[in-house]
Formats: C-alpha cells, structure tokens, sequence
C-alpha cells in the first residue's frame, strides 16, 4: 500500500480553442450576449460546452439551492452499454476461474517495457490497486469500496493518492479483454491483489467473484468539502488533535487519500499522532487494532514507495489529461519516467529486504533498527535506518547489484511506537504464522467487505466459514399456508399503522451501498435496533409481543411475520380504498440471533433521519429532504418510487411518535392518492410556521386545515418532484398510485432478498 502526498493533480477544463483566439479581427468572448456588436453571432461558440454535464451544471448553478435529485439516478440503465436484459451472475457462470487464475499468476511477472515492473514483478502495483479500490469503504453510510469499479472513473480514478494505478488498470485490460462480460472490472482489480499476495507467498484465505461494474461516476457520493486535493487535515475535524471528531461519513483524513498521510498528520512526522488518527480511520472502515496492524505491516511487506524525481512536473491526472494520453495521466518527463524513476507518493524505497516475498521482513527491518527522518529525491519526509548492514538493503529495481536503503513512513513507525499496535506486531513478529493467517483474513475482509451476505459470493475459492461482518441469517421455512398466517395476524387487533411501521422499519435499513440491513434476519428485535429512537421501542415491543407468538405457532421465522404483516396492512388499506390487491410476498427469510450481529458495527446503520415517516432524530445542518433524499439513494429507490412511498404512508398514518405533519386526507388507513390531491389543490395556502413546520390553509377562511413539514411540502415545491406528484394528483390515477405504491413497497421488502435474484 502507498499512499499519495506530493503529486499535482489537475482539474483544470481545457479551454475551448473558439474561446482562445481572434478570428478576422472579431474577439470571441463568453458571457449572457450571444451577439457581436455588428448584431451578428459570430462571437458565439458553435458547439455545446462540455456536453451536457456543463451545460447543466451551469443552468442549475443558477439556483444553488434548489434540490438535486441527481443522487437518485447515478446509475441510470442508459448509461450501461450491455443492456438491461445482461445478467452478470449467469456470465459467471461460463467464466473459466481456473484459467483466468492462471492467467494472472502469468501477467504477475510478465513485466512490459512500456511499464516494467519492480523487481520483475508487478504485485506491490497490484496490491495498491485492489487496496486503494477496496479501501475507500466507510462503515458509516457503506459507500465507497471495490464493489462496483468505480476506480475507473473520476474522482477516484483522478485521487492523488491513486497515481500510477492507471498504469495497473491498463495492465489487465488484455486479460478484460480475453475473457470479456464473463468477468467485471471491479472483480478483476480485486482478484489482481489477491493473485498477487500468492504469487507472493501468501496462503490467501479466498476469494469470491460477483461485483457488478458500475458504468457511470458516482459523483454524488459525498468525499469532503474541501475545496482543493490534499487540503489541511483540519478542515475535516472539529479538532484535529482528537481523531475521533472528523466530519461523518468520512473515513480518510484527507482529501485524496484513502487512508492517512504516509508523511505524518498534516505532513508533519509525529508516530503517536499518526497512530492516533490510524486507529480512529480504520476503525471507520471496519477494522479492530489487530486488522488494522496486520493490513498495515502486510500491506508493506511487499513493494515499494515511488518518489526519486521532482513530484510537481507530473502531468494532469487522468481525467484532466488530453486525449493522446488515451485515459492515462501524471505523465513524468523525469528521464525514463517509469521504474526506478517513478514518482507516486513522492516517498521513495521498499520496506523490507526482499519486497516481491511475503515474510517478516517488515518487522525485522521495523524492530532491528534504529529510525531517523530523511527526505526522499521529490522532497517527502519519510524515515531512514540510522545504519543498516548492505546486505539487509533491499536492491534497485532495475540493477540487482546496486543495493539502496530501505523506508519506512510515519504510519509504519506508528506501529512501532503506539504501545498497543507494538503489542500486536511483536506477537506477529514471533509467530510468522500466525500474521500470516491474521492478515490473510483481513485482507478478505478488506477486499469483501461491501459484498454483502455471502448469498452473493460466487467461486470455487469462497470460505466455507461464516464471518460475523457477512451478517449471516440462517434460511427460513418457505413451505407453509401464508394465508394462514396471514389471517391469524388479522385477528391479532394490530392496527395497519402498526404493522406498516413496523415492518418498514425492519427493512429501511437496507443499504445498497454495501448490501447490508434489511428485512431478513429480523434484527430489528435484536441490539442496537429495538433501542433505536427512530424504531419507537416501546410501540415495537408490543407488536413483536403479538406476532412473535403467531411466528411460534406457525414455526416460521419472526422476520417473515413481521413482513408479512407489513403486507396484510397495505392490504388493508387499498381495500379501504375501494382495490382489492394481495401485495406479493416471498417466503424463507430466517432470524439472526445475536450471536450472529455485531451490534457495533450496525449502529452506522441507524436511520437519524426518515422522510417516508416524517421523522428526523433532532435538526441538522444538511436539511431534512436531503436527508430523506440519501436515505432514498441508500436503500435503491428512484425518486418517483420515493414519491408514491411518501404519499402513500402518509395516508397509512405512520408518521413516527403518530404526528398528523403531511397527513392530507380525512381517512386516515385507507391508501387513497389524498395526499397529492390536497398538496396540489390550489384552494389551499402554505404558511411558515417555526422549527420547519407548516400551515395548511383554506385559502378564503385562513382555516388551518393541516400542517406539514419540508419533508412534505417538497412534493409540491421541487420541479421534478411536482411533476410525479401531478401524475398521482390525477383523477385517472387512482389505481395506478395503488399498484405503484405496492411496487415500490415489495422492492423495500424484498431489497435484501438475494436469494431470489
């Protein structure tokens, strides 16, 4: 692993030439006034700039504040070239993994004059191209990660932190190319790290194939509001000498870089410090002290840093690059610019004495010497032996015989001077071994940890062993009379609010970020959940006290009850609307018990806020239809599945703590299009009250006839989203809001259903 301080990274467009020059004495200029002064309209250039994107971009700057929805449709099907009817899971199952294997083991020391590999083998590059796509992962809202290959798209793929990985991508493409749909990108970067690691030495603990390719940047994913790469660590922090209070969800403590400075907090060498911030980062990726120091010490076991030439000459990165760069950037006119002349980090050598070998090498050299800091050739600070036998050198890359020093960065003599994380490498320092099987099973963890339950893993290689952070749910029983059930919880005397609520919360936390929440398993009985505000412990305990018998009679699990449940209330409801609809349910979800939850890794997953209940756990800087719009990108949805859900829960009552904000209708319970009808009614008013709520009013009497917060009025306000509203609004769209409701209903229950897909 190398992480990226030094080089430039340019975001700069290039200019447009029209806008560059002067053409027959006419000076071409931008602005409002497409006319020159002769009234003709030459000034004007005669192509879109920059496509769409800017064109928009520029329209919408127009009204900062108006709500983007764009984080809804980040992956829209139009923008994937195999079509809607491509099934990636049965692609796999024509891929030859043994040979693809084989392959890469091959293309390891395959070493190309255009870009030769250190030593002769290309695993260190390799391993830093898995880790920096696995590595971008946080815990706190599950983005980021290598799940989808969003490495090869902006800004990751533009990350100081990610020079040089152009060059790892487009070393495989021969290999993509071969074996073309029949595997991903983003399953290809991964398996390149964990091929690497074996080629290596190291007995890897496994690896499943099944990350689908996103095809499109996710540039809505938030990564810091700083305004330039490699900004000062404290414009994330409250107080940056106290790791713990950078600014959520994020993880790195840079703009830029996936984890820490390689060159101490801020850039200034201080181990302690550094360990500090380690521990709070990692931690914010899931990782305990024992991972995080064995991810650390086998990350650098192997490889090198590159830095021995002048790091503020490198080219535009590779999405500010021009086009006879074909894709690549940090172009590096230092001599050869490659090998031995390489700059990535700025920081410049290899760890231990034999970098293309997984041994103890990295804490041999770490614990038998004595460290000093040094500059690097492009003017890092990295740490140095104070004296080293020529032998313990590690050789130049290109010339065996020319022995060079060894490095070591801020983050490595953190775990030498961090009394904890130097308990943990000593204990792997005397027992080969057992490092070895310990950072085999972080490394997996780091590499799947966005995968999901194992029901998604593919491959001839994945563990037999259930891992707490999959999540694991046992299968359920699937053959029984639902109808059954179904009429038993009728008798129950639950009301539709209760068992809509209830089964809604169970599976609003479904992320599709990292696949993890959810229906199945029925954790919402289980620590953290039923204690969370959102979840009204005090109303769900009395509804698991009623159906958690029902579940026992039947012998089913709860989590198949309570969605159950759910469904019979939506039933209900549209029957009290005049339509007769059975909501589609699919049997066999089972129930976690705690034993398999790790409940501190599901507090991140907590809903602060929800829209679709009108509920938000006390009043934030970002503002409350933001929040419901992440939510909504979390769990999948598209905005007009978002619109129809909202209105229709309204209508359901289910507004957390039973407040009447956005309950348009005077037949509360039945699933009728009330709620767009009186949003949009022009006979009505809409008056600021306090703390973000609003009056509903009669707009002849001044009668306050409902009241409503931003979460609802939004609806009606936002230009996109009045469009959806207007089609609900509709008197021809009775059933159609219905029959939508309750697809959009079943895809939030079933959302973590991957059995069935």
């Amino acid at each position: 692993m190398e992480n990226n301080k030094n080089p430039k990274s340019s975001q700069e467009e290039s200019k447009c030439p029209h806008h560059e020059k002067q053409d027959e004495g006419v000076t071409i200029a931008e602005g409002n006034d497409n006319t020159s002064a002769n009234g003709s309209s030459a000034g004007k250039c005669p192509v879109m700039h920059g496509g769409n994107t800017s064109v928009n971009a520029s329209v919408m700057s127009w009204w900062p504040n108006a709500l983007n929805l764009d984080i809804l449709h980040q992956h829209d099907s139009k923008t994937n070239p195999l079509g809607q009817d491509f099934d990636y899971q049965n692609e796999l199952k024509k891929l030859d993994v043994e040979a693809l294997k084989k392959d890469m083991h091959a293309l390891m020391t395959d070493s190309q004059e255009w870009w030769p590999a250190d030593w002769g083998h290309y695993g260190g590059l390799f391993i830093r191209m898995s880790w920096h796509s696995a590595g971008s992962y946080r815990i706190s809202d599950g983005r980021g990660g290598g799940g989808a290959g969003n490495l090869r798209f902006a800004p990751l793929n533009s990350w100081p932190d990610n020079v040089s990985l152009d060059k790892a991508r487009r070393l495989l493409w021969p290999i993509k190319k071969k074996y073309g749909n029949k595997v991903s990108w983003a399953d290809l970067i991964i398996l390149a790290g964990t091929i690497a690691y074996e080629s290596m030495g190291l007995k890897t603990y496994g690896f499943s194939f099944g990350r689908e390719d996103i095809w499109h940047p996710e540039k809505d994913t938030y990564w810091g509001a700083e305004k330039e790469w490699l900004a000062p660590s404290d414009e994330r922090y409250d107080n940056v000498e106290n790791p713990s209070t950078m600014e959520n969800p994020l993880a790195a403590v840079q703009m830029g870089l996936i984890y820490v400075n390689p060159e101490g907090v801020n850039g200034k060498q201080d181990p302690l410090k550094t360990a500090a911030h380690i521990r709070e980062t990692f931690a914010r990726m899931a990782m305990n002290d024992e991972e995080t120091a064995a991810l650390t010490a086998g990350g650098h076991t192997v490889g090198k840093t590159h830095g021995n030439g002048d790091a503020s000459i490198l080219g535009p990165a590779p999405e500010a690059a021009d086009v006879e760069e074909q894709g690549m950037g940090w172009h590096n006119p230092t001599k050869s610019g490659k090998g031995r002349y390489a700059v990535t980090s700025g920081l410049e050598g290899a760890w231990t004495t034999h970098p293309t070998k997984f041994d103890n090498g990295f804490f041999e050299m770490l614990f038998n010497h004595e460290w000093e800091p040094r500059q690097s050739p492009a003017g890092a600070w990295q740490w140095e032996p104070v004296s080293i036998k020529e032998e313990d050198k590690p050789v130049d890359v290109e010339d065996p015989s020319i022995r060079l020093n060894p490095m070591m960065t801020d983050a490595d003599m953190a775990m030498k001077v961090d009394p904890i994380y130097r308990e943990i490498c000593l204990k792997f320092m005397n027992d080969h071994e057992y490092f070895s099987e310990t950072f085999a099973r972080a490394w997996f963890k780091l590499t799947h940890r966005d995968m999901g339950p194992k029901v998604r893993y593919f491959g001839p290689d994945v563990p037999e062993e259930d891992l707490i952070w999959q999540d694991p749910v046992p299968a359920g029983k699937a053959d029984y009379d639902v109808a059954a059930v179904k009429d038993k919880i009728a008798e129950s005397g639950l009301s539709i609010a209760e068992m809509v609520v209830t089964a809604w919360d169970s599976a609003r936390t479904y992320r599709d970020s990292d696949k993890r929440g959810g229906a199945n398993g029925a954790r919402i009985r289980l620590a953290p959940q039923k204690d969370w505000e959102g979840n009204e412990p005090e109303r769900l305990a009395h509804v698991l006290s009623v159906l958690e018998p029902i579940a026992a009679e039947f012998g089913i699990s709860i989590a198949d009850t309570i969605v159950l449940a759910g469904n019979l209330g939506v039933e209900q409801a549209s029957k009290a609307a005049g339509f007769d609809i059975t909501v589609p349910f699919s049997p066999g979800r089972g129930d976690a018990t705690d034993e398999m939850t790790d409940a501190d890794s599901f507090a991140p997953l907590e809903p602060l806020a929800d829209g679709y209940r009108n509920y938000s756990k006390k009043d934030y800087v970002v503002s409350s239809e933001e929040l419901m719009l992440d939510r909504t990108q979390l769990m999948g949805l598209t905005a007009p599945e978002m619109t129809v859900l909202v209105g229709g829960m309204r209508m359901l009552g289910t507004n957390y703590g039973n407040t009447k904000h956005g309950v348009f209708t005077d037949n509360v319970g039945a699933l009728t299009n009330d709620f767009f009808v009186n949003l949009t009614d022009m006979g009505n008013t809409w008056k600021p009250k306090e703390q973000g709520l609003y009056d509903i009013c009669d707009r002849n009497t001044g009668e306050v006839k409902w009241t409503a917060t931003r979460m609802d009025l939004v609806f009606g306000s936002n230009s996109i989203l009045r469009s959806y509203t207007e089609v609900y609004a509709q008197d021809d769209s009775k059933d159609k809001f219905v029959n939508d409701f309750v697809k959009a209903w079943t895809k939030v229950m079933d959302a973590d259903r991957f059995d069935l897909k």
